[in-house]
């Protein structure tokens, strides 16, 4: 009796060979002509040899994520905060001085004798495109059930209360408020029918540190505390849009102290750092905050890049002693930058903020700020000691050349925070 094998294969005859499937065939053929047409790419794309000058490298284009509160997106190839500063008598101020009852009087230049108003008539003008209008309107509905919120130095309020000055006419008088809490270390508008606020938060190192003092805070032996941003960061829970700001208090001209364990401790240990590794640092402290207490889907946060400073005339090809005080006129010098603007600075932030896995929006206003040394409160601000016959003789001595006269330059940083909130 034959096996079944046996009797199978005298039944065939001689054995086939097996068939390729046709699906399999077309896959292997499809694969073939792709590495034959892009092979050079995949390999430029894994590093193994540089691209073909002149050859265009196809890549997947991942899909960007609409950001929170978008309407928009701005003019392609459009950098607003490149451009120049134009005269426009028109449109500027965007209010008046007298009509904001809550800048601060260290910001009120008229109202401290300033004799000039021309450093309220310049428009920021980007080259190529425009700054889409501030809309006080838009930006009090999308703020409805929300809140804002500016972390920082004495320079990020200057912003807050700037941004308040733009909203608040819209608001009727017994619908709004401004109250400080926590020793003045909040302050927090309110507009009521709204059911909005817009605050301001005093954290000069946005980091624990012995400047916290909203009031107090002029030490001569800074220290800042590592890892310490929960300190301040659970009073920024639930903000919808955050915007930050540091830099002047960790230029001493010194190594930063940094402070290992608590200002508690009784035997404290400190370490001196650059004020480079300092503020990487800060950055990687404040990103890592971001990660874990902001929602991507619908919070923004903004990043304000450092506020120029003008206290050497000399720079700008002035005379050598001279500084802010008295100047009415902006630098036309397209490529003027302020020493006191560290570009190693902005090299870290470019750094560590390239690596943030959360969308941080940098309102980058030093280049366009370094050219209005006209735009500083100079010495027409509230004095908060008196001044001696020294410096009433000479007031190059004492004129503030740190901050900004409101309505004036800051402003122009709301418009582009606008601009940047709405059309990404």
């Amino acid at each position: 009796m034959k096996s079944p094998l046996s009797s199978s294969s005298s039944s065939m005859g001689v054995l086939r060979k097996p068939r390729l499937s046709p699906y399999l065939f077309t896959l292997l053929t499809f694969i073939v002509f792709i590495t034959i047409l892009y092979g050079e790419d995949f390999i430029c794309i894994f590093g193994q040899l540089e691209p073909i000058p002149g050859r265009t490298i196809s890549r997947p284009v991942k899909k960007r994520e609409k950001l929170a509160f978008a309407i928009g997106k701005s003019e392609e190839k459009c950098d607003v905060f490149k451009g120049m500063w134009v005269r426009d008598e028109l449109t500027r101020p965007l209010y008046e001085e007298s009509e904001c009852p809550y800048i601060q009087p260290q910001l009120t230049c008229q109202e401290h004798g300033r004799p000039d108003t021309e450093y309220q008539k310049w428009r920021w003008q980007p080259h190529g495109c425009d700054l889409p209008s501030f809309n006080a309107t838009l930006m009090l509905e999308t703020l409805r059930g929300k809140r804002m919120m500016f972390v920082g130095d004495s320079l990020n309020r200057g912003q807050y209360v700037s941004m308040i000055c733009l909203l608040h006419r819209l608001i009727p008088e017994h619908d709004k408020s401004m109250k400080s809490y926590n020793n003045d270390a909040l302050t927090v508008f309110r507009a009521k029918d709204y059911n909005a606020s817009i605050e301001f938060y005093w954290a000069p190192f946005l980091l624990e540190s012995n400047s916290d003092n909203a009031i107090i805070h002029r030490v001569s032996d800074r220290i800042v505390r590592r890892g310490s941003m929960n300190k301040h960061g659970k009073h920024w829970k639930g903000v919808d849009i955050l915007v930050f700001n540091t830099y002047l208090w960790w230029m001493t001209g010194l190594d930063i102290k940094i402070l290992k364990g608590s200002f508690e401790d009784e035997e404290k240990e400190i370490i001196e750092v650059s004020a480079e590794d300092a503020y990487r640092m800060a950055m990687r402290s404040m990103l890592r905050w971001v990660r874990k207490n902001m929602d991507r889907k619908k919070t923004r946060v903004f990043f304000t890049s450092m506020s120029p400073t003008h206290g050497k005339g000399i720079e700008w090809g002035g005379e050598p002693g001279e500084n802010c005080y008295n100047q009415t006129t902006i630098i036309e010098d397209p490529n003027y930058w302020d020493s006191n603007s560290r570009k190693s600075i902005m090299k870290v932030i470019a750094e560590e903020f390239n690596k943030s896995k959360f969308p941080i929006t940098f309102l980058n206003i030093t280049q366009l700020s370094s050219y209005r040394k006209d735009a500083h409160t100079s010495i027409y601000k509230k004095q908060w000691s008196p001044l001696t016959a020294e410096q009433l003789a000479n007031p190059v001595s004492y004129a503030d050349c740190v901050h900004w006269c409101l309505p004036g330059l800051q402003d122009t940083w709301n418009e582009l925070l606008f601009s940047k909130l709405f059309y990404p």
